[in-house]
């Protein structure tokens, strides 16, 4: 198998396999619609999640700096991560079984915080990452770059891709574009950052979704047909 940043497996690995039990199931957000509902291509991920026997789901982040969290009726932001988290119960999966990562605004704050608020503290180490076609290649390299980092858990990685469900081809073309430039920062920054200490203050140093003194800088609205692989659907 393929190895990225000492991390064996590829995101094809679950694929046409028989069932594996996971540690865990990670499904990165993909933001709500503007009443706090999942998108399709969201529900895509929950689907794919629940197909493998996994000891627990953790869905992951608070929210994207591209567009304002939408509100509860009491006027609180909606985290990404609890639709997601409810949609999962309402599925069949025990409440106990359902970690939530509610600290991350990007993928590599989905990964960081996975692996230190649960993989670390809980012995979580076969991981199966859930997410939709547009966003894997991105979504791979930061898992293994991030959980393939020193001091080494001993992780065993394997990704899967869910269906672009409800996302215009136009909307997929912008994604697409955005992400091939993110990825390119994304390998970048993993031979220049080889620890976890070191990640931990480039993520509150110089990462404007983390650290308080650039976070004006981070809010940068998507419009157009991009927004609507931000969940943002027309």
């Amino acid at each position: 198998m393929p190895e990225f940043f000492g991390l064996r497996g590829s995101w094809g690995d679950a694929q046409g396999m028989a069932p594996r039990h996971f540690d865990a199931v990670l499904i990165p957000g993909g933001g709500l619609t503007d009443s706090g509902e999942l998108p399709p291509y969201v529900i895509a991920r929950l689907n794919r999640a629940l197909a493998h026997p996994a000891a627990y789901f953790i869905p992951l982040s608070a929210g994207t700096p591209h567009r304002p969290p939408p509100l509860d009726a009491r006027g609180y932001p909606i985290y990404e991560a609890l639709p997601a988290a409810r949609y999962l119960r309402e599925h069949g999966v025990p409440e106990r079984r359902i970690l939530t990562e509610t600290f991350s605004y990007d993928t590599i704050g989905n990964a960081f915080f996975t692996r230190l608020v649960h993989a670390e503290p809980r012995g979580l180490r076969r991981l199966h990452v859930v997410t939709s076609g547009f966003h894997m290649p991105r979504t791979e390299a930061i898992f293994r770059w991030v959980f393939g980092i020193g001091p080494s858990g001993g992780y065993e990685l394997s990704f899967e891709a869910a269906e672009n469900a409800g996302i215009p081809d136009e909307a997929l073309e912008h994604r697409a574009a955005k992400e091939r430039a993110s990825l390119d920062e994304v390998v970048a920054l993993a031979h220049r950052i080889a620890t976890l200490p070191e990640l931990h203050e480039w993520m509150y140093t110089e990462h404007a979704a983390y650290a308080w003194f650039l976070r004006e800088d981070a809010y940068r609205p998507v419009a157009g047909p991009l927004a609507e692989t931000y969940g943002k659907l027309k």
